[in-house]
């Protein structure tokens, strides 16, 4: 078990080593696995960086992101700006159905609505738009629409397992209700159990995947 000051220790390690972060004006604190950041940066981008890095640290449970966007003075766009730099983003990403997608802007925050058929076209949309000048949150609300019913789902799911080289599909059981794939099971690695995550997301209209696979020692 490690403590909370080497978790936050290696957090504070991490971010510093991260690129993307300029870590000089974050705190963490640590508790029980629970990591809370603090502290100011200069980009929305920059924000979500420090979450995840901090996410894969080992030893973190959770993260708590308490940090505020301070924009430089030269990072400051109008909602239109943004807007309309927005729009063009969306239009010109090759997965994202922009056609599709609804948006408003208030007070720097975006807001995408819509309906998609795939989940990467959900997660598309967002990344269009997130590094934008001037952007200080994104709120995702796009919906992804049942295209297949959950028996279809199942068929496709277990036979992309099998395709797949770094899984053995005979230990995952699959379960689909609605729009929700379970999986349960035992798998050798940390890559087989992404692997597998991985290809239940791949599947037409799921919206939601609950990892419910252990790794074997």
């Amino acid at each position: 078990m490690r403590t909370d000051y080497e978790v936050q220790q290696d957090v504070m390690d991490e971010l510093q080593y991260e690129p993307s972060i300029d870590a000089a004006q974050i705190g963490v604190s640590s508790k029980n696995g629970v990591v809370t950041l603090s502290g100011t940066v200069k980009t929305y981008a920059e924000k979500e960086s420090a979450a995840w890095t901090a996410e894969r640290v080992s030893g973190v449970k959770a993260v708590v992101d308490e940090i505020k966007i301070q924009l430089l003075q030269a990072h400051e766009r109008s909602d239109q700006d943004i807007a309309m730099a927005a729009l063009q983003a969306l239009e010109w990403h090759v997965q994202v159905p922009h056609t599709c997608i609804k948006m408003k802007v208030e007070r720097g925050v975006i807001t995408l609505e819509g309906d998609v058929d795939y989940r990467y076209e959900k997660i598309a949309a967002e990344n269009a738009v997130r590094n934008l000048t001037g952007v200080l949150a994104v709120v995702n609300l796009i919906n992804v629409k049942p295209v297949a019913t959950p028996s279809e789902v199942k068929v496709q799911i277990a036979n992309a397992l099998r395709r797949a080289a770094e899984v053995d599909a005979r230990k995952i059981k699959i379960e689909v209700r609605d729009d929700k794939v379970i999986l349960r099971g035992r798998v050798r690695s940390w890559a087989e159990r992404n692997e597998a995550e991985r290809a239940a997301w791949a599947a037409p209209g799921v919206r939601e995947v609950e990892d419910d696979l252990t790794v074997a020692a």
